[in-house]
């Protein structure tokens, strides 16, 4: 922290002493044609200068604690807003704008301590901001599609989300990137403009989530009975909700099986969508063994020729 202090001030005081130094030049020009001229040259710039050290001294502690207040006052504000269980999403936006406009007015502000034109900074400022938007598009892309992001909310802290092959928890949105934490214990950065420009599977919005099961017996298997022990099982399973009920339907006569689909529905909050297969199978597997229905599987047969050798 105190490293960090020194840092600022270091930068502070060289940005402000090349700022009064450069208002003293333009403004005062010295004759140097002397030893004369020089010497008194010499003594008007050490005299401005300790007239400008002052000014400089104050416009520092100025932007010191303008740092220290916005950092404070948007912190303070954060800490309101999340009690009141405001959306995340909003309290970081508010938290970035409150905190970044504190500074630029401080910062403006100690200028003015040093006589500096901050009308035409500004106008420089602009014409910079422009020429770096177009050298910089993609960072700039991501700094707006983090505001836009932060603003639409298509997802929150703490969803369970997907884009392009990531999916994962939400653990941050900033100005840049998006993190998620994968299934595998991953954290992954997102640039915010993939983000914003790709289809978002957003796993937390709904409750209930359908279970798709596909299994297939074999060709002279009692179909009615497959329905009947198939979701008689499905339904004594206690992660399975009774509101939507279980499904099943017989669709395809493939090489080895005749195939249907079993679906049902979980509670996310409650059941893990991704291993809600798991008892399923098990219960079904032990199940359809006990009833006599038979899951089939490929069996290839091999066939070699050979060839009496020639005389």
């Amino acid at each position: 922290m105190k490293k960090r202090v020194l840092q600022i001030l270091l930068v502070t005081a060289v940005f402000l002493l090349l700022t009064g130094c450069a208002t003293q030049t333009t403004t005062q020009p010295h004759d140097l044609s002397s030893p004369e001229a020089i010497s008194a040259t010499l003594q008007s710039i050490l005299v401005g200068f300790f007239l400008f050290l002052p000014k400089m001294l104050a416009a520092m502690v100025l932007f010191v604690i303008t740092l220290y207040l916005a950092a404070w006052i948007s912190k303070v504000v954060r800490h309101i807003m999340e009690k009141r269980r405001m959306d995340a999403g909003i309290i970081l936006l508010v938290y970035y704008i409150m905190r970044w406009s504190i500074v630029i007015v401080g910062m403006i502000t100690a200028l003015r301590q040093v006589n500096f034109e901050v009308t035409t900074f500004l106008a420089g400022l602009g014409i910079l901001g422009f020429t770096l938007g177009f050298a910089l598009q993609d960072i700039s892309q991501n700094v707006i599609a983090g505001l836009l992001l932060l603003i639409q909310k298509p997802f929150e802290l703490g969803d369970m989300i997907q884009i392009d092959e990531f999916t994962g928890t939400v653990l941050s949105v900033d100005l840049r990137t998006t993190e998620l934490r994968t299934r595998d214990g991953h954290n992954v950065l997102i640039p915010n403009a993939h983000v914003f420009t790709e289809p978002i599977t957003n796993f937390s919005r709904q409750a209930t989530w359908r279970v798709s099961l596909p299994i297939g017996v074999a060709y002279d298997s009692d179909l009615e009975l497959v329905q009947r022990v198939a979701l008689r099982v499905i339904q004594t399973l206690p992660d399975v909700l009774d509101d939507p009920a279980p499904v099943l339907h017989f669709h395809t006569f493939n090489t080895y099986s005749i195939d249907f689909t079993l679906n049902y529905w979980i509670d996310s909050r409650v059941t893990n969508p991704f291993t809600a297969k798991h008892p399923a199978i098990i219960a079904i597997q032990k199940a359809f063994a006990q009833a006599g229905i038979e899951i089939p599987y490929p069996i290839q047969t091999e066939i070699q020729v050979e060839r009496e050798p020639q005389s």
